[in-house]
């Protein structure tokens, strides 16, 4: 791991998204209606992406264990696709931007597994940072 011991504790917070595009409106209502068979998609799969941002550390063998003060995710749906984003905050010496994107990748495979009973056609895409702040640098909205 990279030695972060001279850096000072700052309030760090990423946010991340990946999209899960479904074949069907079928696929939509039934996630809606909370009736795909494997239980509550968007319940299970936030619990599932907490567990992800927790433990990126254990996954990733260069990820420093840190304290995560705040995570918040949510979902959108547009039309087929299902945006989700993850905000993650710490006051750490280095960033969260890897347990974001980690925690969003939970989610969409994840839901991937809960809908893959009724869906053989979905898919996960655009995983990535959308937002950095704190530490050295900051990065705004990507495009």
């Amino acid at each position: 791991m990279v030695d972060i011991t001279h850096k000072k504790a700052t309030l760090r917070t990423a946010m991340a998204q990946a999209v899960v595009l479904v074949s069907s409106e079928e696929t939509i209502t039934a996630i809606k209606n909370n009736t795909v068979p494997k239980g509550d998609v968007f319940s299970m799969s936030k619990a599932a992406g907490l567990l992800g941002v927790k433990k990126t550390a254990d996954l990733l063998p260069d990820c420093h264990p840190m304290p995560i003060e705040y995570t918040d995710i949510s979902y959108t749906i547009n039309g087929l696709q299902i945006q989700v984003l993850i905000t993650v905050k710490t006051i750490y010496k280095t960033g969260v931007e890897v347990e974001a994107m980690h925690g969003a990748s939970i989610v969409a495979l994840n839901m991937y597994d809960m809908l893959k009973p009724i869906d053989k056609g979905v898919e996960i895409q655009n995983i990535k940072l959308l937002k950095k702040t704190g530490g050295k640098s900051d990065i705004g909205v990507a495009t």
